[in-house]
């Protein structure tokens, strides 16, 4: 009437984690990397040389949408003419692009 219990077989050791095992998460840093990091490191890049490269006279547009030609060019600050007479200073982090010469007429 009462079976005798019997113990169970001790399970197989686990195995070392090999690079099988870290493959995907591999795969997915590196498509990380050149989808996100790689591009924005670029694009911030090419941003610096542009503003190691402004020059007096250059037709900017700032982050805020001001529309200008550089009146003075400083190491931290831009003065921006932005109509006959009208100077503003904007800081030189916030020119976002530099248009070709012209521009400003056309609008």
């Amino acid at each position: 009437m009462i079976s005798l219990a019997h113990a169970q077989a001790a399970a197989p050791a686990a195995a070392a984690p090999g690079i099988a095992d870290f493959l995907p998460l591999i795969i997915i840093f590196i498509l990380f990397w050149f989808m996100l990091i790689r591009p924005q490191m670029k694009r911030a890049k090419e941003q610096k040389k542009m503003l190691a490269e402004l020059a007096k006279g250059d037709e900017i547009v700032t982050s805020s949408g001001q529309v200008g030609k550089i009146a003075k060019l400083g190491e931290q600050y831009v003065s921006l003419e932005i109509a006959d007479g009208v100077i503003t200073h904007v800081q030189k982090q916030s020119v976002q692009t530099l248009l070709p010469k012209g521009t400003i007429k056309s609008l």
